[in-house]
């Protein structure tokens, strides 16, 4: 099993109004994948309750199957059109961390 965690910053030119339909918007689309793409067992996106000592705004916290599994997802095209669609245009920074459980 790999862990795929991906924090995000979004753009701060967005206004509050914005950002909350942003994260919202990247919530449904990451977690609207699981059981569309193979090998992908968990996704959770978290959108709320962040403190003001955090430097990220949303975090992706997902598992798949293998690190083969992780290079498909990563190409798979309801990803791709997540990314493209919700997440890249609104975010300005991208931490990830990928690691076998």
């Amino acid at each position: 099993m790999v862990k795929h965690i991906i924090l995000w910053t979004l753009n701060p030119s967005l206004s509050e109004e914005e950002k909350q339909n942003v994260k919202a918007g990247i919530k449904e689309g990451l977690e609207g994948l699981l059981g569309k793409v193979p090998g992908l067992t968990d996704v959770k996106v978290i959108i709320d309750g962040r403190l003001q000592s955090s430097n990220a705004d949303v975090m992706l916290d997902s598992t798949l199957e293998s690190e083969e599994a992780l290079k498909a997802y990563a190409v798979h095209p309801e990803h791709v059109a997540v990314a493209d669609s919700k997440v890249c245009p609104y975010t300005v920074q991208r931490s990830c961390l990928d690691f076998e459980i």
